[in-house]
Order: structure tokens, then sequence, then C-alpha cells
């Protein structure tokens, strides 16, 4: 059996032990003040959280792929973080890729026992033809997650860049990464459930990841998602109004620059601050790397 009684994010928070006496309020209240400490522990993890954007980054760069791996909420997590950078990166969904202990369907339904397969983690990455360029990110809130360490240590085998997000230090999935990053928030409100604070923890971890490392590779123009797709009325409505806002430019500018680069966002900001045509936007585009600051200088 394994002893879990030394992870913080096993132990009992000493300020919740009447949490069963509690209001609605006073419940609230404390896990509002319990997850402030959330963002103190991610802060503490910065420098390692950025090694990890600049190594994705150059692998998105290659051609290559982020892939998140994990069980449970850390699973979860990593999915819900891939299969939200094409809507907002204009990415391929092959380009940020999460895998789960038990396959897709574990996402809505547990697959009980499929987190303590090593053998299920390497199966897993080798499914998806895990390449050395790949930067393979373990999540497991614990940080002993055997599914995880047994992907991480494939991909050590691969060449892979590796990275752990644990939320107790020293952890062993930590161990077999070339990176670890283990922000430490306390124990849980409700101890033992890593969906909260540690939940928390991790998407925040995701989140930075996934966007710095699209910002790094030009996907980001100021502080505007130039790549986003439009599959929708809304979507379409954003486009325009990040031209828009990029520009300078009015509405009906923004749409006539919108059909005109075939719905590239990205393409018709260049095309309305140079003055051009597209296929003299994306020369420039191409010479910058897919960077518009550097594209319209």
């Amino acid at each position: 059996m394994v002893d879990l009684t030394k992870l913080t994010t096993e132990t009992r928070n000493p300020k919740t032990m009447d949490l069963d006496t509690k209001s609605a309020l006073e419940i609230a209240t404390l896990m509002n003040e319990e997850d402030n400490n959330v963002v103190a522990g991610v802060k503490e993890v910065l420098p390692a959280i950025a090694q990890a954007i600049e190594w994705c980054a150059e692998a998105l760069q290659k051609g290559a792929r982020i892939i998140y791996i994990g069980a449970g909420t850390s699973g979860r997590l990593g999915l819900l973080d891939s299969v939200e950078c094409p809507p907002t990166f204009g990415v391929s969904p092959e380009t940020v890729v999460g895998l789960i202990a038990g396959g897709e369907g574990a996402f809505i339904k547990a697959v009980e026992g499929a987190e303590d397969k090593p053998e299920l983690g390497v199966a897993d990455l080798k499914g998806i033809n895990c390449t050395k360029d790949d930067v393979v990110i373990g999540l497991a809130a614990s940080g002993r997650t055997p599914y995880v360490i047994g992907a991480l240590e494939y991909a050590n085998e691969l060449g892979c860049k590796t990275v752990a997000v644990a939320c107790n230090k020293n952890s062993k999935v930590g161990g077999a990464a070339q990176l670890a990053i283990e922000p430490v928030n306390g124990p849980e409100v409700l101890t033992g459930s890593t969906r909260l604070k540690s939940g928390t923890s991790q998407k925040m971890v995701c989140n930075m990841i996934s966007t710095g490392s699209m910002v790094l590779c030009g996907k980001v123009y100021q502080n505007l998602m130039v790549d986003v797709q439009q599959t929708n009325e809304k979507l379409i409505a954003r486009a325009e109004n990040i031209i828009m806002a990029a520009t300078d430019c009015t509405r009906e500018e923004a749409q006539k620059a919108r059909v005109a680069a075939n719905g590239h966002v990205k393409l018709a900001i260049v095309m309305i601050l140079l003055d051009c045509d597209a296929v003299s936007a994306q020369t420039k585009l191409d010479g910058a790397k897919g960077h518009v600051r550097e594209a319209i200088k």
C-alpha cells in the first residue's frame, strides 16, 4: 500500500477541521482564502515555468508537439488546455495533445486502476508516435502517479524534453523529468481532494505554458489573438474586432480586409498596417516567421 500521509496534498488542513459545521458563506470564504495560496505557490516556480515555455516554443517552431499526460483531474486539465489551443491560436488539433489514463472516455467517467500502470503511459505515447522533438509534460497532483512516471521515463529514452507538474516538492514525477514544476499550495480544504487547489494550480501552469509558448511563436500581436479561428458568427465578429483594435480601422475596412485575407486575421492586420495586398503581406509575415510586430517594421 502506498503511504500518502507525508504528501502535502494529502495532509489535513488545520484551518478547515470543522468544515462540516460551516454555513455556505463560511465555506465559500474559507475556500477563497485558501485559493490565495495557489497564486503564491505558482509564483515561487515561475523560473521553471519560463523554462518550460521556452522548450515548448522551440518544439512548436520545429513542427513538433506539446504533449500533456496525466490521470484523473490532472489528465482532464491537460486535455482541457490542449483542446482550447486550436480555436485560440489557429493550430491543428495535433499541435497540443492531451493524454489521459484510461483513454478519452476517462475524461467523463473515471477508469479505475488505469493510473497505476506505467506501461499504459508508455503505450499511449507510442500510440501517438511521440518523437524526440516533442515536449512531454507529465501532470500529477500527488507527484507519484505510475502512469505518468512510465510516460516520462519513456520520453526521456526517446530524447524528448520532459517536464513534470506536481503539487508536492521532490516528487517522484519530478525526479523522472528533466524539469520539475512543483508549486506547493498547502493542504486541501477538503482533505486529499486535489481537484481543488492542486487542480487550480495545475490549470494555471498549463495556461502559462501553452499561452506563453504561442506568444513566443508569433500567435499574438500586442495582446490580441491574431490567429483566432472563426467557426461561428461570434468568432467572426471577434476577428473583426481584433483587426480594428490592432489597426484602428473601421469595421467596414476590417470586414473587407478579413475577406481579402481569406479569414486570416494576422494577414489582414499586416495588409492594413502596410497598405499592401495579401501576397505582399504574406511575404512580410513569412520573413518575420509569423510575428506581426517584425513584419510591419
